[in-house]
């Protein structure tokens, strides 16, 4: 098949400034390239990467964008003229994947491939009006399905869940033994903004320390900046001066973007906490799952996008954020799982396997069928399928 994978203005391919999506396409494009598929992936163009290179199988155009804005007025315009710059760039396919706002409303011709909508975000009545003409709407849980479906009752047999993949190998881990290695640590990996809940994790692990678990760490890894999706300096200020109680105990050690070194601080942590409350901006979770490959067990907020992959006592722990009191509700469930080595161990191990049904090559394959599944109801792509999905 030739593949076009399209990703939106703010963030390169390589994924060098994070982004789920980015990092999920990435190692997406790469597999699909590996099994002999024909990939061009657009991408912003990012300090000395090359305007156009192959690397791999996979071909890189790289186009003029930007910064990301605090302003959604202004992220959705700097989308539309990233869109319009993209547009003529588009090379023959039989497949184009795209996240962009606008670009699948600007593209009608067939010569471009089936539109492949993929809806890493929570849905705002876009896809009447601007995506009805997809042939497929894809999400990467069954919360955002729900919610598709919910707004556009007629997109119904166009949308289907295909979940994101460890954008690394699964490495073979004996996650009992792996136990004595981690340290009396608590984990965050995420964008340092509001919808995160930081708030939320600073207050309760105050409590913690204050019901006498002074000898355990929170470090949190991510960005604040606002151009790399963070809350901006005056959201990391705040947060740094309402923890004063335990400064000392807090690490910010700011974004990792190299897997590698962030799958280090996974194995060293003993508990992984996501306390997210974006009710209408999550849609998946990489981070726990990332966690999870690491045998570090995961604590989330009861958000419905996580119940794809957490269990609560079983492959991970939930709390209830919509709690009257959030943080008290936080840190008494902190304290009842960190007091009970034993079953933090037994639930890493449950964490561990369920996130290897995740790993790249088993959710690639999902992806190719799907795509083969279209091209055979669609009859409009260019040059001989038949000869190439052979």
């Amino acid at each position: 098949m030739r593949i076009t994978i399209v990703q939106g203005p703010f963030f390169p391919i390589p994924p060098l400034l994070g982004g789920a999506v980015e990092k999920a396409w990435h190692s997406l494009g790469s597999e699909f390239g590996r099994r002999g598929h024909a990939v061009t992936h657009i991408s912003r163009h990012y300090g000395g990467l090359p305007s156009d290179e192959i690397v791999g199988r996979v071909r890189h155009l790289r186009l003029r964008g930007y910064d990301a804005p605090k302003s959604k007025i202004l992220w959705r315009l700097l989308d539309l003229r990233y869109a319009l710059r993209v547009l003529p760039a588009l090379p023959d396919a039989d497949i184009l994947v795209t996240n962009s706002i606008w670009l699948p409303a600007m593209v009608r011709s067939p010569r471009y491939g089936v539109l492949y909508m993929h809806m890493g975000r929570y849905p705002k009545r876009q896809t009447r009006l601007l995506y009805h003409h997809a042939a497929r709407l894809q999400t990467v849980s069954n919360a955002v399905s729900g919610a598709i479906i919910a707004q556009d009752a007629k997109s119904a047999a166009k949308v289907r869940v295909i979940p994101y993949p460890l954008p690394h190998a699964v490495e073979v881990i004996d996650v009992p033994r792996s136990w004595d290695d981690r340290e009396r640590c608590i984990l965050f990996v995420g964008r340092v903004h509001p919808e995160k809940g930081l708030g939320l994790l600073l207050a309760a692990f105050q409590l913690l320390a204050h019901s006498g678990m002074h000898d355990w760490r929170l470090v949190i890894v991510g960005p604040w900046e606002a151009r790399l999706g963070g809350g901006g300096r005056g959201f990391y200020e705040a947060l740094r001066r309402n923890s004063h109680e335990v400064a000392d105990k807090v690490d910010w050690i700011g974004p990792i973007f190299d897997s590698h070194a962030l799958s280090m601080y996974y194995k060293r942590a003993t508990l992984f906490v996501y306390p997210s409350l974006a009710e209408r901006g999550e849609s998946f979770g990489l981070a726990p799952l990332e966690a999870m490959a690491c045998g570090c067990p995961a604590l989330v907020s009861a958000l419905d996008c996580f119940k794809d992959f957490v269990q609560d006592g079983r492959s991970g722990f939930i709390f209830d954020h919509r709690s009257p009191t959030p943080a008290q509700a936080l840190a008494l469930r902190l304290k009842e799982i960190l007091a009970n080595k034993q079953e933090l161990v037994s639930i890493a191990v449950r964490a561990y396997e369920v996130a290897g049904t995740f790993a790249l090559p088993k959710v690639a394959d999902l992806y190719i069928q799907d795509f083969v599944r279209l091209l055979d109801d669609n009859s409009y792509s260019l040059g001989s399928r038949s000869s190439q999905l052979a």
